[in-house]
C-alpha cells in the first residue's frame, strides 16, 4: 500500500555503490561488511515481514569507535543509515532503504560492568533482553522488561522502541529501568547520557532518546537497573465466558490498588493454538483467560491470591486456578511468551500495538471483533492487560495482496479507534513505517513540527532511519517552517 512505500532512492548512491563498499570495508574489515545479495537479503525485512528493501550494504562493527567512523563517513558522503538490532520490531522500524546502509549492533554483546551495591550493568546494546538477566540471575537479581521476544531482541532495539513486556505492571517498561546510555550521533560524534546515578543535572536528554526509533543515533552501551529478584512468585489462570467480563475484571483488578506483577490477555482463538503448542494447561472452554502473577513472601502471596478470587467472583469467572508449582509456572509462561510463534504456525498475521485506558478495555475489544469481522478477517487478541497495551493479531494471507490491504486497513481502524477512547497508537512497537501516515490522527500539525525540530537538533540532514515515524508530506512542512 502507498502508506508503507518509501521514497525511491538516490541514483547517485546507488551508481557508487561499489566504492562506498569498498571505503566501509576499509574503515571496519572486509568480515564486518555484507555487501553479496544473498548476505543482504537476510536484512532486507524486520518482523513486518509483508514488506521488503534490499540494502546497499550491511555493515556490523565491534566497536563504539567502528560505528563512529561508519556514521562520519556516511554523514560526510550522504548516505543514510538504518540502525539494526535483532530485526524483531513489528512496525517497519528496521526496514531498510535501498540507498541506505545498514549498521547492526549484534556482534556488540558483552557485559561491560556489574555492580550489585549500586544495582547496575553496563552492557553493550548487541546483548540480547533475556542474556541481561543471565548474567546476573546467578547472584539473585534480574533485568525487569521482557519483552515476548526477549530471547532473540536486542538491547538497542527495545531502547529505539521503548519496549515492555508482560511484567511491565509492575516494575515499568525500558525507559524505567536504563539509567544512560553511550549514543553515536550521525556526525560520528560519540557522547554519554545519564550514567550510574539514579536522576541526572539538565534537561532529561535521555528520555528523548529512549523510544526515538533509531532517529537520533545508534546507541552502543547503556547502563541498566538491575533488581533484586522477588522470594517467590504465582501466577493465576482465570477463565472467563465473554471477553466483556475478562474485560472488567482487568478494570477491577487494578481500581481495586492491586498491583499484581503482570496481568496477561488472551482471548479463545489464542487460547486454543497456545495450548495446542505449548501444552500449558490453559482452559479450551472459556472465551477469554487472564494469567494474572503476583509475587512476595509465600504469606504474602496467599493472601494477594484470595483478594483476586474475591474481585473476580462478580464477573463469574468460569475457571479459576492457581499454579502449584515453579515448573507449572513455567508451562503457564511458555504458552504466553510463544503466543506469536503459535499464531504464526497456522497464520500470517498483522499485530498492532495501540493503548488504551483500561476502562475501555470492554468496549475496545468487542469493536476489534466488528472491525476485523467487517473486512472479513479474523482476530486473535493477546495483550498486557494490565497497562492497556494492546496486542490484536490480524490473521491474513501475506500473498494476497487483496488481504494485505484488508490487513492493513483493519488495524489502522483499531489504532484509529485506540486514540479515539483516549488512548494512543502505540505502547512499545514504535511507529516505524506502519503507523506513520496515521501519526496525524494523534498529533497536530505543531506537535509534530516540535517532534521534527528535535529530530533535525540530532541528524540535521535527516539521514538516520529514513521515512520512518514521521508523514512524508510533513517534511515538507518542516523545509517550509525553517
Amino acid at each position: 500500500m502507498s502508506s508503507i512505500l518509501l521514497p525511491e532512492p538516490n541514483p547517485d548512491i546507488l551508481a557508487r555503490r561499489d566504492a562506498i563498499i569498498a571505503d566501509l570495508k576499509a574503515l571496519v574489515g572486509a568480515d564486518s561488511v555484507v555487501s553479496d545479495e544473498d548476505g543482504r537479503r537476510a536484512f532486507e525485512t524486520d518482523g513486518l515481514t509483508a514488506y521488503r528493501k534490499m540494502p546497499l550494504a550491511v555493515v556490523l562493527p565491534q566497536s563504539t569507535e567502528e560505528v563512529s567512523a561508519v556514521l562520519r563517513y556516511c554523514h560526510q558522503n550522504g548516505v543514510k543509515v538504518v540502525a539494526r538490532g535483532a530485526g524483531t520490531s513489528l512496525c517497519g522500524g528496521a526496514l531498510p532503504a535501498e540507498d541506505a546502509v545498514v549498521v547492526g549492533v549484534s556482534k556488540m554483546n558483552r557485559v561491560l560492568d556489574v555492580d550489585y551495591a549500586n544495582r547496575t550493568a553496563v552492557v553493550q546494546t548487541g546483548i540480547t533482553n533475556l542474556a541481561i538477566s543471565g548474567a546476573v540471575g546467578k547472584d539473585g537479581f534480574f533485568y525487569a522488561p521482557d519483552p515476548s521476544s526477549q530471547l532473540a531482541c536486542t538491547l538497542a532495539g527495545n531502547l529505539a522502541m521503548n519496549s515492555g513486556g508482560a511484567h511491565c505492571l509492575k516494575y515499568g517498561v525500558t525507559t524505567n529501568n536504563v539509567l544512560g546510555v553511550k549514543m553515536v550521533l550521525m556526525n560520528g560524534e560519540i557522547v554519554e547520557i545519564g550514567g550510574q546515578h539514579l536522576d541526572a543535572p539538565g534537561y532529561d536528554l535521555l528520555g528523548f532518546i529512549i523510544g526515538s526509533e533509531g532517529q537520533f543515533g545508534i546507541t552502543t552501551e547503556a547502563t541498566v537497573r538491575i533488581l533484586r529478584a522477588a522470594e517467590h512468585a504465582r501466577p493465576m489462570l482465570l477463565g472467563f465466558a465473554s471477553t466483556e467480563d475478562a474485560g472488567a475484571c482487568v478494570s477491577a483488578i487494578i481500581g481495586s490498588g492491586i498491583i499484581p506483577v503482570a496481568i496477561e490477555y488472551m482471548d479463545k482463538p489464542a487460547i486454543e493454538v497456545c495450548e495446542a503448542f505449548a501444552k500449558a494447561g490453559y482452559p479450551l472452554d472459556v472465551e477469554a483467560l487472564l494469567i494474572v502473577e503476583v509475587e512476595g513472601s509465600e504469606t504474602e502471596i496467599d493472601d494477594l491470591l484470595a483478594r483476586l478470587v474475591k474481585i473476580a467472583e462478580p464477573f463469574k469467572p468460569k475457571s479459576m486456578k492457581v499454579s502449584s508449582s515453579p515448573a507449572e509456572s513455567a508451562k503457564i509462561w511458555r504458552g504466553r511468551k510463544s503466543a506469536f510463534g503459535a499464531i504464526g504456525r497456522i497464520s500470517e498475521y498483522y499485530c498492532m500495538d495501540g493503548t488504551i485506558p483500561l476502562k475501555q478495555l470492554p468496549r475496545v475489544l468487542t469493536r476489534i471483533s466488528e472491525i476485523c469481522g467487517s473486512h472479513g478477517l479474523r482476530v486473535a487478541n493477546i495483550f498486557h492487560a494490565g497497562d492497556g497495551n494492546l496486542h490484536p493479531l490480524i490473521l491474513y494471507n501475506a500473498n494476497d495482496p487483496r488481504e494485505v490491504e484488508k490487513a492493513e486497513l483493519a488495524g489502522a481502524d483499531i489504532l484509529k479507534l485506540c486514540v479515539e477512547v483516549g488512548g494512543c497508537l502505540t505502547g512499545e512497537h514504535g511507529v516505524g513505517v506502519e503507523k506513520r501516515e496515521l501519526m496525524r490522527h494523534q498529533f497536530s500539525e505543531t506537535d509534530l513540527l516540535v517532534q521534527m525540530r528535535i529530530k533535525s537538533v540530532f541528524d540535521p540532514d535527516w539521514l538516520l532511519n529514513p521515512a520512518k515515524v514521521f508523514p512524508l508530506a510533513e517534511r515538507v512542512m518542516l523545509e517550509n517552517a525553517a
